[in-house]
């Protein structure tokens, strides 16, 4: 039997829990592995926006990928996808390289959503990665340190655009992270602005509306200050100029950070498939349309829920199911079985309010504050352990909970 070539494009989520699948599933006579990802590094893009508001450093979030796989089963290459060749199942790598594959698992996660906002992707920061969100905690903390010397009221106005999970998370985080600031370059806390702004009437949306209320009315009263219905029509090197109807507002700031949207990876629409917003919608094995050989998962697919009709999100809890149903169905496609459909099982969310501050449900059963902080934290832990077991977990884990 011909050994298979497997070739995975991306560490996130998806792709390092599809290579620890197969690792386990697969002989080496049954299928040489390769992971291809930018970084040597694997990163929780749930627990980013800490390390954008500097609450936590972001060495604390960053796994090397050649500790948690087994290299002796996995060829990992550090490099960037330029192009995916599907008529030759061959990928380019921005190194000059060219691989083979027989099988391709395309996992290369999300790219930030602007939706033609002039002057978003110019004059804003995005929590898109370790580096972006190093950025970000740099250019806060520069700011307020240059704030004694040029004494501009905008350099202490922090924009976030968009009260989606990620912006209400991070705006959580800001809330804990500027007293410490204010008090380290001795700064009048009254003097900042945390600035939500928001297109939707609501935040957190898809959330029950008690969480909700329970959300806002804990971050209005820690000083946010929320601009709902209203959109960023442009964004300046000055702040931003925002709308309501025929209203306009320009709101000033040094700092604006956009979460308002994501799309998937741009290389994935080089495949010939038909995307929107970077998404291609999957069939029930996880497989791309019109190709036998190519998976697509997490933030690149779509793959919609039978019971209610819409797509399953692209949330980590998903994209982990996803990623073990993928590495199942290679291996079947290899033994000549027949593949299963993929039906991933929403267990719940919970978003964080900053350390101490947390909302959720989990199966199904509403949970506010300590019980919330809690139950994040035995996520967080749980998604530790299943990547690299309890040496990881205790190297990496969150066991203080206040």
């Amino acid at each position: 039997m011909k050994t298979a070539e497997i070739l995975i494009l991306g560490a996130g989520y998806g792709g390092i829990m599809t290579t620890l699948h197969l690792q386990k599933l697969l002989s080496i006579q049954e299928g040489r592995i390769t992971l291809v990802n930018k970084h040597r590094y694997h990163y929780q893009t749930t627990l980013l926006h800490e390390n954008a508001a500097g609450t936590a450093h972001q060495d604390n979030n960053r796994v090397n990928i050649d500790e948690v796989i087994d290299t002796k089963r996995v060829n990992f290459v550090q490099d960037e996808v330029c192009e995916i060749q599907t008529a030759e199942k061959r990928v380019l790598l921005k190194s000059g390289k060219t691989l083979l594959y027989d099988y391709l698992v395309v996992a290369l996660g999300f790219e930030p959503a602007t939706f033609g906002i002039p002057g978003l992707k110019e004059h804003s920061f995005s929590i898109r990665s370790i580096n972006e969100a190093r950025k970000i905690r740099e250019h806060i903390q520069c700011t307020f340190a240059r704030y004694h010397h040029e004494k501009r009221d905008e350099m202490l106005a922090l924009v976030v655009g968009g009260a989606g999970f990620t912006g209400i998370e991070f705006v959580g985080e800001l809330v804990e992270r500027v007293p410490v600031l204010c008090k380290e370059y001795d700064i009048d806390p009254s003097k900042v602005r945390i600035i939500n702004i928001e297109a939707g009437q609501t935040i957190l949306p898809g959330f029950a509306p008690e969480l909700v209320n329970y959300a806002y009315n804990y971050l209005k009263n820690r000083g946010v200050e929320f601009y709902l219905g209203r959109m960023i029509k442009t964004c300046t090197p000055d702040g931003v100029i925002i709308a309501q109807g025929d209203d306009e507002e320009e709101i000033k700031a040094d700092t604006v950070v956009w979460t308002g949207g994501v799309q998937g990876n741009s290389l994935v629409g080089q495949c010939g498939f038909p995307t929107a917003r970077g998404r291609v919608e999957v069939r029930k094995d996880l497989r791309a349309p019109h190709d036998d050989h190519i998976f697509v998962i997490g933030d690149c697919a779509v793959l919609y829920d039978e019971q209610t009709g819409r797509p399953y999100p692209p949330s980590a809890q998903i994209t982990i199911q996803q990623a073990e149903g993928c590495a199942e169905n290679i291996k079947a496609l290899l033994k000549g079985q027949p593949l299963k459909e993929i039906k991933p099982e929403f267990k719940g969310t919970v978003a964080s309010l900053g350390s101490e501050e947390a909302i959720g449900i989990v199966f199904g059963k509403i949970i506010v504050g300590t019980k919330a902080v809690i139950m994040k934290k035995i996520i967080d832990n749980r998604y530790l352990y299943m990547l690299g077991g309890f040496n990881l977990l205790l190297k990496k884990g969150k066991f203080k909970l206040f």
